[in-house]
């Protein structure tokens, strides 16, 4: 998905840029770049890497003292490499987006035909920050310029704009995904992860609403467009994407987490000795399970952290998951001979569940049952690309949909309907393929509950099919 940080400050920016866009690192997993505006130089100062093979303060340690500067913005990068740099009739801005836009290629042959030629290519393909630049140059003005985003990109899209007048930041025009502000005395920050705020001595200010466009400098900020009404800020977030810290809408991730699990512990009659959490996203949940059960939670499974930094996932499919196998080390003594539950966010593809389950067997476990935080993911995300799927067919529950109709587009709202007997085979295939003793998923009526924002503020399309463009 991508995180970013920006900041305007009295005073040189680079210190809170760096560890402010390190705190969305769990965000992103191959690029990161940070950009400052030094107005006594009159220039801009950037710096990109790659964060395929090591983490991104191991990269940019070393050259902070090149970032002059009281204002900036950085970026963790899910796909391509940024901050772009442009110079227009807006006048030169560094421009960083956290976007994802499905009708790139129908936006690049409108410009190309109307003769705008593109500088920046990632693996062969146009790099869809610089085609957003590209679109809000078509403006009389920046703010012109982001509707004119807004009313061309399908899927979404939130930025910062780094100019040599103070910082733009602009949230998707649905909302979905999250833009912070946060404030300190002489500095205005904003992030897509609250996390970044208290360490740096930052207090939330305020979301942005969605389509809202603020400009600030270290005086003050100003509103450039007023907030749409609708929004659709993805669930997701409160699930598997959000640091347990962070808040969205002023809803903390692990309040949300904690609700879910205790909710689904207070109706579940299945008798275990504990509850535990599958690190790290599982364990809020897991908490309050253990909580709404009444029964004790235990670490029956860690995560080794020392030498895996938070910050450092890779790209390539196959090689997050056997990182994911690697940091997860069951704990024998706590699971001999237990009737061990564990919670977890999600199942995509079933990869890391498969390996997870048979080590805790493998360990002693006399029972294995499974809680789920949402529902089976039905549909594929058309609007933030929240895994590196190509096709739906990469998710379990469509091959197993396959495998139960012959068809892996039949009866989707059916397998989608808790309770229902499509979506009641569908559970019990995937129990049977893991070999769990037993599995429960949260209805979308808990989640929602728990996460506290009417359904229609909420994207649930993974698990429903609901949301659009």
């Amino acid at each position: 998905m991508g995180g970013f940080f920006g900041v305007a400050g009295k005073v040189p920016c680079r210190t809170d840029l760096f560890y402010g866009v390190d705190y969305n690192s769990h965000l992103g997993t191959r690029r990161a770049g940070m950009a400052t505006y030094d107005e006594a130089g009159k220039r801009f100062c950037r710096s990109i890497h790659s964060l395929e093979r090591t983490y991104f303060r191991t990269k940019f340690e070393s050259e902070l003292d090149k970032f002059q500067g009281n204002a900036g913005v950085g970026i963790i990068s899910d796909n391509d490499p940024q901050p772009i740099i442009i110079n227009s009739h807006l006048g030169k801005f560094a421009i960083v987006t956290v976007a994802y836009i499905t009708n790139l290629d129908d936006l690049e042959k409108e410009l190309l035909d109307a003769g705008v030629h593109f500088g920046e290519l990632s693996s062969g393909r146009t790099n869809q920050t610089e085609l957003v630049a590209l679109l809000i140059n078509q403006g009389k003005d920046f703010t012109e310029g982001i509707r004119n985003v807004y009313a061309k990109v399908k899927g979404s899209c939130s930025m910062l704009i780094l100019t040599e007048n103070g910082i733009i930041a602009a949230r998707d025009k649905l909302g979905r995904t999250p833009v912070i502000l946060g404030e300190k005395e002489g500095a205005y920050a904003v992030t897509s992860e609250t996390t970044a705020f208290p360490n740096l001595g930052y207090k939330i200010l305020r979301d942005l609403g969605p389509g809202e466009i603020v400009e600030f400098t270290a005086d003050g900020i100003r509103q450039l467009s007023a907030p749409l009404e609708e929004m659709q800020i993805c669930s997701f977030l409160w699930v598997y994407y959000g640091f347990p810290t962070s808040c969205y809408e002023g809803i903390n991730v692990e309040e949300t987490r904690f609700a879910s699990g205790e909710a689904m512990g207070k109706t579940d009659p299945t008798d275990v000795d504990c509850a535990c959490g599958i690190p790290d996203s599982g364990v809020g949940m897991a908490l309050g399970y253990a909580s709404g059960h009444g029964i004790p939670y235990r670490r029956c499974i860690s995560k080794y952290t020392p030498t895996w930094p938070r910050s450092f996932t890779p790209a390539n499919q196959s090689m997050r998951d056997l990182v994911a196998k690697m940091k997860l080390v069951p704990n024998h003594a706590m699971l001999e001979g237990k009737r061990a539950l564990f919670c977890d966010d999600s199942i995509v593809r079933g990869t890391q569940l498969n390996d997870n389950v048979a080590e805790l067997y493998a360990n002693g476990a006399k029972e294995v049952h499974m809680r789920i935080a949402c529902p089976p993911l039905i549909y594929g995300c058309r609007y933030l690309g929240f895994t590196s799927s190509k096709s739906d067919m990469e998710l379990l529950t469509r091959r197993i949909i396959k495998e139960l109709e012959g068809d892996p587009e039949k009866n989707l709202d059916l397998y989608a309907k808790t309770g229902s007997p499509q979506y009641e085979a569908l559970v019990e295939k995937i129990r049977q393929r893991f070999g769990l003793t037993s599995l429960m998923f949260n209805p979308l009526e808990t989640l929602v509950e728990s996460i506290g924002l009417p359904k229609c503020r909420l994207c649930t399309h993974c698990f429903d099919g609901s949301s659009h463009f």
